[in-house]
């Protein structure tokens, strides 16, 4: 059964005044599942209210009872794992498999961040004469707007939380309409764990208007957004006019580049598994495969038999891969991007369909030679497809690397160790994983440069985003 979602204002579950509602769609079949209340100006004000009263108590909470709140928390979302995760496949569409491991990342993360914060150190400075004291204080933030996206409604929403909670901030969370009650249950998860009324509150409603009222509102100290880079430069725009402080972890485009002498089978297999993992809604998922000439036509060939391979359906149905795209858009972005890419000369090698008529789901998609003034070579395509192109020298991989303006995560192959320092220092990029993907664990930085936006989700430089540094010098009269 999936449930209804209401708001959480102030330590209550509850509706919006107007009792305004929004359809919440199954991507699996395209009908509506459920309804999720709208908020207004009345509840993001009580929602203020309730957060700056609560930053004044949970600012001078120590860091040791903070911890265990966040651990109390992760303790109930992983019992309710089981429970979660079926509604989280529900409105999102991913494969149950991967909506428990979503679930069981965001436990992984609830305690990386409260261990984390008792590790949050100032300093002394020696000082220049006797008799005089000079240190560094780190000081909570204040008042955390927070705006998550629907591919990863749980994690991308953990992240933001618990950093903030661990530093001492309160949180608005303005969470993702068409994914609501995954995210509203992992809230619950919180409430129960005893949290003060007003240190998380969960909204939801028209995102224009709630990111327009609260981001320049004076109780708002930070913004924290992911999702498009459009959307991300404009809400930048208009924090900057207030100045607020901002983490933005925007989109990507991510090369995938594959030397003659990597381990194919690994570099292959790996391509496979990341690009139709969400239905390659996925930031940092690999969009442009870059191959070096020698092994292209064999890459090309065993990624082709990968992508057939995979088992599109209903999430909650076994042994299903791949699951449908969340929404009817993204279904008409995956037109229009391989349609021009086609037009243009692009060879579509597997897939590129619509599956059925009922939901969202498309092909695994493989597209080969595309040129690079076609728009899925230019814009995120988010979606499941990729390009696969050749490359003749490691200078060419990296110019067509660092090509565009964004810069998010990047991957490479390659058993040279000369070829891994060139990408390391050469690509343009705040994430690269060589030979392996591992990015996005609890203890690394999760950040992007150009585009893709700045300010950490990951590491101590997350916790870092929610604080703010006061410098005190005291001499001894």
């Amino acid at each position: 059964m999936y449930p209804d979602t209401r708001l959480f204002i102030a330590g209550e579950w509850t509706d919006s005044i107007s009792g305004e509602t929004l359809p919440v769609l199954n991507p699996a079949t395209g009908s509506e599942i459920g309804r999720v209340a709208k908020a207004g100006q009345t509840e993001m004000d009580r929602a203020l209210a309730a957060a700056e009263h609560a930053f004044r108590q949970w600012r001078k909470t120590p860091a040791r009872d903070r911890a265990r709140l966040l651990h109390a928390a992760a303790d109930n979302l992983k019992a309710r794992i089981e429970e979660i995760a079926p509604i989280l496949t529900l409105e999102q569409g991913k494969p149950l498999a991967e909506a428990r491991s979503e679930l069981r990342n965001a436990d992984d993360v609830i305690r990386w961040f409260a261990e984390e914060g008792i590790r949050s150190y100032g300093r002394l400075i020696p000082a220049r004469r006797g008799g005089m004291q000079q240190m560094v204080m780190k000081e909570p933030l204040g008042v955390v707007a927070a705006f998550t996206p629907w591919n990863y409604p749980v994690a991308q929403a953990i992240r933001k939380i618990s950093a903030a909670l661990a530093a001492g901030c309160t949180v608005i969370l303005k969470a993702a309409e068409e994914a609501p009650a995954s995210c509203a249950a992992m809230i619950r998860a919180f409430a129960d764990a005893g949290f003060p009324d007003g240190a998380i509150n969960l909204l939801y409603g028209v995102p224009a208007e709630i990111s327009e009222y609260l981001i320049p509102h004076p109780v708002i100290a930070k913004v924290s957004f992911t999702g498009s880079t459009p959307v991300g430069k404009h809400l930048t725009s208009l924090a900057g006019a207030h100045m607020k402080r901002v983490t933005m972890e925007l989109g990507g485009h991510a090369p995938y580049i594959i030397c003659a002498d990597a381990d194919l089978g690994s570099a292959v297999s790996m391509l496979a598994g990341h690009k139709f993992h969400n239905a390659g809604q996925v930031c940092i998922a690999p969009t442009r495969v870059l191959v070096e000439e020698p092994v292209y036509d064999r890459v090309l060939s065993d990624f082709v038999t990968a992508a057939k391979a995979v088992r599109v359906g209903d999430g909650l149905k076994d042994e299903v891969d791949m699951g449908p795209m969340a929404n009817a858009r993204r279904l008409d972005a995956m037109d229009r991007l391989i349609g021009d890419a086609v037009a243009r000369g692009g060879r579509l090698l597997a897939g590129g369909n619509r599956i059925g008529n009922a939901g969202f789901f498309f092909e695994p998609t493989v597209l080969a030679d595309v040129p690079k003034e076609a728009a899925i070579m230019n814009e995120e395509p988010f979606g499941p497809v990729a390009v696969v192109n050749r490359f003749s020298q490691v200078d060419d991989a990296i110019e067509e690397a660092n090509r565009l303006p964004f810069g998010l995560a990047a991957y490479a192959f390659t058993r040279s160790q000369k070829n891994a320092q060139r990408f390391a220092e050469d690509i343009q990029t705040g994430m690269l994983s060589v030979n392996d993907y591992g990015l996005a664990y609890a203890e690394v930085p999760f950040n992007g440069v150009k585009d893709s936006g700045y300010g950490s989700e990951g590491g101590p430089e997350a916790l870092e985003t929610f604080q703010t540094i006061k410098f005190v010098s005291q001499t001894n009269l």
